[in-house]
């Protein structure tokens, strides 16, 4: 097994508070309303929604990738963290063990925030993640990101 770990790092004109309920908290509401096209349906199978919860994700008809579940390993809600484990489903592409993400939204001085992500992949046997796959799946999570952001900054008073 290998492990490939990339970070990233993103800033905003949102609070981190408020990105962090949208993206994170009520991301199970908010996401399949904001990009029906690419999201059909994200629904908590096991657990209240917190730290141990399984949620899926019902990809939209057309999709390569049909459902994903997610275990969330922590949620500090004082804190502005996250992390979860895609544990199951086609975007493991049977290559994959697991891929585990973390999450941590910081205040800046201007009143954004400055949003660290860190995506950890578990290969099983001899397969190597190539740089393209690692790039593609940070895209469609950039993407995600950029449509709740231009949601919140449309919405001031969502998420507040």
């Amino acid at each position: 097994m290998g492990v490939t770990t990339c970070s990233d790092e993103f800033t905003s004109p949102i609070p981190p508070a408020r990105l962090f309920k949208a993206l994170i908290v009520d991301s199970h509401n908010l996401i399949p309303k904001l990009m029906p096209l690419a999201v059909q349906s994200i629904e908590i199978i096991e657990g209240d929604g917190g730290a141990g919860s399984i949620r899926q994700v019902n990809f939209a008809e057309g999709s390569q990738v049909k459902c994903i579940k997610n275990r969330i390993d922590e949620l500090d809600e004082k804190n502005f963290s996250y992390k979860y484990s895609l544990i199951e489903g086609d975007g493991l592409m049977d290559k994959l063990e697991k891929i585990t993400y973390e999450a941590k939204f910081e205040p800046t001085a201007d009143g954004g925030s400055k949003n660290k992500m860190i995506s950890t992949y578990y290969t099983k046997g001899d397969f190597v993640l190539t740089e393209e796959e690692v790039k593609a799946g940070k895209e469609k999570a950039l993407a995600m990101y950029k449509v709740v952001e231009g949601y919140l900054i449309q919405n001031p008073d969502a998420y507040a």
